[in-house]
């Protein structure tokens, strides 16, 4: 598992008020489905901070049209249990390579390493700050 945290967030942003924010939590939660379905490189960005496209990227790769889709039904389902919520839209299914559920405020992207690669979306919104994605701790106890 590969998670992106390398780029500090800007300290201008208030963090208190985007712990807060439905949106926030559910980017966190998508984020903490994809690493469950094995997902790797995994990236949230802030992209309403210069974009009003949405509030939250979550970007993860799958190495198979089934991790994929894999991924974003994890990351569907672990926000419809959480939130409440489902996607306005849901493109690319079917095909499987690149899945994207939009739900206004998040858009999460699975995505093989080729479409990933090709479309790189996180030089095309490289201006939009990249945010730590936190995973919970592993549960010590189950660790012998």
């Amino acid at each position: 598992m590969t998670i992106a945290t390398d780029i500090a967030s800007p300290t201008d942003l208030n963090l208190v008020d985007r712990a807060n924010s439905q949106s926030y939590q559910m980017a966190q939660a998508a984020a903490i489905a994809a690493d469950d379905r094995k997902g790797e490189n995994i990236v949230l960005l802030g992209i309403g901070e210069v974009s009003t496209l949405a509030e939250y990227f979550v970007i993860a790769t799958g190495f198979s049209k089934a991790q994929v889709r894999a991924i974003a039904s994890s990351a569907e389902e672990a926000i419809e249990i959480e939130f409440g919520r489902k996607p306005r839209n849901i493109a690319g299914e079917q095909d499987g390579t690149w899945v994207l559920l939009d739900y206004g405020d998040l858009i999460v992207h699975a995505m093989m390493a080729q479409e990933r690669e090709y479309y790189d979306l996180e030089a095309f919104w490289g201006h939009a700050p990249k945010l730590e994605v936190v995973l919970p701790e592993a549960d010590l106890q189950n660790v012998a």
